[in-house]
């Protein structure tokens, strides 16, 4: 693989870092400007708006523009958006940054995913897609653990600035390494959308809606359902994420040979993994080796319907890799709310139910179609 391609998943890893910190920052930011602690959860859903509208907008209107200037034009926003965050003391202006800096990082991610698979072989579009990714499971590793820590002893702010100091190598490797090429044609209008894209699109929301249904509640299914202490969370988090890393980078080879059975039958055990975890959630050794298990599946099976997609859309990469980060973060922003209705039904195990319950409906529907083939859109 190309060293480019890793600082661009450096990239994404600080992307990703910012989208999910403030977890743990929410209440020192409220605290800080003088807001309630309700009031700071919008920030994490301006960005998950962001980052669903975002990524085919930039990828439509910076069709024109060479991919080099559109990665450091959409980079240099989420950096600078990082920094006047980090400066300011209104909420309204950080709530506006958490928009800019979501918009940012849905067009980059957008144009990487179409610029990594175009600097490797026609045949290497998942290995290419997998080491983007592998920067978002490792920021559920180290990203978000290293900006809670950082929140505790050195203030929220030290948290976006970490973010914009990480972002600057890949600035850097953009100018020097990235071909400085037009993206192509992606207008909506001109070229459609193929029924398979879409299906892939499709399986691939359904496959993170689950994954960040059951991911978003993790913490109270294991102290409350399982028993755990709640100073056992943050590893059992950390493994959840090292699954994560290894499914994506399993997958991403897999994903290259166009085999149906191979999604098909990791879905299978995805889903058979869901329901188990909610039936023997009370107990401790099946919860850990699930926690592990279920990670690395997820991860699997989602970022190698992601490479699918791209794979199908691979006439217009740019739109294609768009869509594909609007797709990935609607299941980010609908897992969770079918998450908490869930909850309010059946108790903590309520999530780990319905992420069983998405999983076999993208099982129904890939299951009756081709999944891996590669023309491009009709």
């Amino acid at each position: 693989m190309p060293f480019v391609l890793y600082l661009l998943g450096l990239a994404v890893f600080a992307q990703a870092t910012s989208e999910f910190m403030l977890s743990g920052l929410g209440p020192d930011i409220a605290q800080d400007l003088g807001v309630s602690i309700p009031a700071a959860g919008w920030l994490t859903s301006a960005f998950a708006l962001g980052m669903i509208v975002g990524a085919p907008a930039i990828a439509v209107l910076g069709a024109r523009w060479p991919r080099r200037r559109t990665l450091l034009a959409t980079l240099i926003v989420f950096l600078g958006a990082h920094v006047v965050g980090a400066l300011t003391s209104s909420f309204t202006v950080l709530l506006t940054t958490r928009v800019l800096a979501a918009l940012a990082n849905a067009g980059f991610l957008a144009i990487a995913l179409a610029t990594a698979t175009g600097l490797v072989r026609a045949d290497a579009k998942g290995r290419a897609t997998s080491v983007l990714l592998g920067g978002t499971t490792l920021a559920c590793i180290v990203g978000v653990p290293a900006g809670a820590v950082l929140g505790r002893y050195f203030g929220w702010r030290s948290a976006f600035w970490a973010v914009a100091i990480i972002s600057l190598p890949a600035l850097i490797g953009i100018l020097r390494s990235v071909p400085s090429r037009t993206t192509g044609p992606a207008s909506v209008g001109r070229i459609g959308v193929s029924p398979r894209l879409a299906v892939m699109l499709l399986l691939g929301a359904l496959v993170n809606g689950a994954t960040f249904c059951s991911f978003t509640y993790l913490s109270p299914v294991l102290t409350d359902v399982t028993g755990i202490g709640v100073a056992w969370v943050p590893l059992l988090l950390a493994l959840f994420g090292l699954g994560s890393f290894a499914g994506v980078t399993v997958a991403g080879r897999y994903a290259d040979r166009h085999d149906d059975r191979l999604v098909l039958v990791a879905g299978g055990i995805l889903l058979l993994g869901w329901c188990a975890f909610a039936l023997s959630a009370a107990y401790l050794v099946p919860s850990v080796v699930l926690v592990l298990l279920q990670g690395a599946l997820s991860f699997a099976v989602g970022s190698t319907l992601i490479a699918y997609a791209l794979y199908a859309g691979s006439q217009h990469p740019v739109l294609a890799g768009g869509l594909a980060t609007a797709a990935l973060n609607v299941g980010a922003a609908a897992g969770p709310v079918l998450g908490g209705l869930a909850i309010g039904v059946s108790g903590f195990r309520g999530p780990l139910w319905v992420s069983a319950a998405l999983v076999g409906t993208a099982l129904l529907l890939g299951g009756s179609i081709k999944i891996a083939g590669r023309e491009g859109p009709g």
